[in-house]
């Protein structure tokens, strides 16, 4: 393509240096939380012969994405924080796209698959073992994975087939799709529609997928005994809480046409960061399960 720009500028979240040293400070011990958290319910749920369930199964993939989706983004960030010229080359700058998306994509298809299987779990405990066998699991987990792939792909090649040929600074923390169509230097609508259908109506058909997996467990509930049904939302209740957290942000980030890059980014500290830190908590602190199996793993 027509493309001159060789690197690209990054402005961060802030061009204040004595506010860069606190986010240094802080977004270090959040990526050093979001780390350890994770790779921890890894290691119990690997480690736990109580924890064999498919609902683990999907959790201990759904750490690893954690850490890989913070890892795309959060070290070039902090690193950053530390650094006058934020520059990154337009190779890395794709390849940071790539992976924020793919993984990403992969997490919304994995906490839709968890929906999935909370609700054949209450709607239809005697099937539920036949229903969701290991070999099902893994081809969802495979499916989520290859899914995302194809998505990311598409955002990339969108990307890359535009020209850029200045200005290059990027109103951003990291490389997404967005900035980077304010970028080039060509009319950009028709990709920007496109970009907007692929990344928002898949947020969009899982979102909808969750919601009416949900309706589905309250109305089964109705017929259940209290204590059932308390059993119940107490598993459902950490999930919940994990998809408004990730949901939310990216279904304002990306079904609508980006007009406030400034607002975005400060949006979607909430998806790279703050959801893949607070996720091993949420599951932690609600599962006794996961907090017998990590006693058990301390001793």
């Amino acid at each position: 393509n027509a493309s001159s720009v060789k690197k690209f500028i990054l402005l961060g979240l802030s061009e204040n240096q004595g506010v860069q040293k606190i986010y240094f400070v802080m977004f270090l011990f959040f990526y050093m939380i979001i780390v350890a958290g994770n790779l921890l319910i890894i290691i119990t749920v690997i480690s736990s012969q109580r924890l064999n369930s498919p609902m683990y199964f999907f959790l201990c993939y759904l750490s690893f994405v954690d850490i890989c989706y913070s890892s795309v983004t959060a070290p070039k960030m902090i690193a950053d924080f530390l650094v006058e010229n934020k520059t990154i080359s337009f190779v890395g700058c794709i390849a940071q796209l790539f992976g924020v998306h793919f993984f990403g994509c992969t997490e919304i298809f994995i906490l839709t698959v968890m929906a999935y299987d909370r609700c054949i779990a209450i709607c239809r405990p005697l099937h539920y073992t036949t229903l969701m066998t290991r070999r099902v699991c893994s081809r969802m987990v495979i499916g989520s994975w290859v899914g995302a792939f194809v998505h990311s792909i598409v955002q990339t090649l969108l990307t890359t087939q535009l020209p850029f040929c200045g200005p290059n600074k990027i109103d951003h923390y990291f490389c997404d799709v967005h900035p980077l169509l304010q970028l080039a230097c060509t009319d950009t609508y028709a990709v920007g529609i496109i970009v907007v259908a692929n990344s928002g109506m898949i947020t969009l058909i899982c979102f909808v997928i969750l919601v009416t997996s949900y309706v589905v467990i309250l109305i089964s509930l109705k017929s259940q005994t209290s204590e059932g049904r308390y059993k119940a939302l107490s598993t459902c209740g950490s999930h919940i809480t994990v998809v408004i957290l990730f949901f939310g942000p990216c279904t304002f980030i990306y079904i609508r046409p980006s007009s406030n890059l400034s607002e975005d980014k400060s949006v979607a500290v909430f998806y790279t960061v703050i959801t893949p830190m607070l996720n091993p908590l949420i599951y932690t602190l609600r599962n006794e399960e996961v907090k017998s199996a990590m006693r058990k793993l301390w001793r």
